[in-house]
């Protein structure tokens, strides 16, 4: 009798430890779905900052006088209205949870925000084209780094882990806007030939938090060489040929070029990143799928 009772305990703890392991397995995919679909969200809003990051320094230049970039600004355009249908489903999608990162409706205010600032661009100082490019970008940040916070780092525990979401969704997204606002102020500058008081004070504010961001990211994850030197190559551009005593001494298109190299660099950082986040959320088994590119 004993052995039917030992049988039937031994066989109850087998089905125990199936179904357990099955459950942490069920669990563990779901978990991969849930970065993946979050770091996708990411990767939109990553794209659409960089967008407008580009479209303010073109507007910048554009208002300023140089009219070679009119006809790139509504390229920019159309690019950046074809990744805002990629984010609806995004906001969807958190509206069906408890506390959303963003909503519908947050969204179908930032595009009607987006619509009238290009309806009104050609009747805007370059000051105020920057500062309001920069509100919809400072928005479009804070999202990212909700999602970053509220979805990713929960489903990756470790210290280094939660450092390298933080690097991915807010200190390097950070960067790159420093850079993307002195890319913008240093494009009218560049145009004119001439570099006002403002200007200086705030190309000079802008690239000391470039610097210190760096610092910053370097010491949180794992540092990258080649974006290092990009910000390093654009700041010394900045304060020796456009801040120097020589005067403005560089071109705007040379100066887009640069500044925006040094942008694109800190974005594949973030694309590194955002691979390496894939990988450690479920073995390394997501890091093709979800890799992270911008044109």
């Amino acid at each position: 009798m004993d052995w039917i009772i030992y049988s039937i305990l031994g066989a109850a703890v087998l089905i125990a430890v199936v179904l357990l392991v099955q459950q942490q397995r069920s669990q563990r995919l779901d978990a991969g779905r849930s970065l993946e679909i979050n770091l996708a969200a990411c990767r939109t809003l990553l794209a659409l900052t960089a967008h407008f990051q580009q479209h303010r320094g073109m507007s910048s230049a554009w208002l300023a006088g140089d009219k070679g970039f009119g006809s790139k600004l509504e390229s920019k355009a159309r690019e950046i209205e074809t990744l805002f249908q990629a984010l609806r489903p995004v906001a969807v999608s958190e509206c069906s949870k408890p506390h959303p990162c963003l909503t519908a409706n947050d969204l179908a205010l930032f595009r009607h925000r987006w619509g009238g600032l290009r309806d009104r661009l050609g009747l805007l100082s370059v000051e105020q084209s920057i500062a309001e490019h920069s509100q919809l970008i400072e928005q479009l940040l804070r999202w990212l780094a909700a999602l970053g916070e509220a979805r990713i780092e929960p489903l990756l525990a470790a210290r280094g882990e939660r450092a390298l979401v933080r690097n991915y969704a807010t200190r390097l997204p950070a960067l790159t806007e420093c850079l993307g606002q002195a890319r913008a102020v240093g494009l009218s500058v560049a145009t004119r030939r001439a570099c006002s008081p403002v200007a200086r004070v705030r190309l000079m504010f802008l690239i000391a938090r470039a610097e210190a961001i760096l610092k910053q990211a370097g010491e949180g994850g794992a540092a990258n060489g080649q974006a290092e030197r990009a910000v390093q190559h654009m700041a010394q551009l900045v304060r020796n040929r456009m801040l120097g005593a020589s005067g403005v001494a560089v071109g705007a298109q040379e100066y887009f070029d640069d500044a925006t190299r040094a942008v694109d660099a800190v974005f594949a950082w973030i694309s590194d990143n955002g691979r390496q986040l894939a990988g450690v959320g479920i073995g390394g088994s997501t890091g093709a799928a979800v890799g992270y590119a911008l044109s």
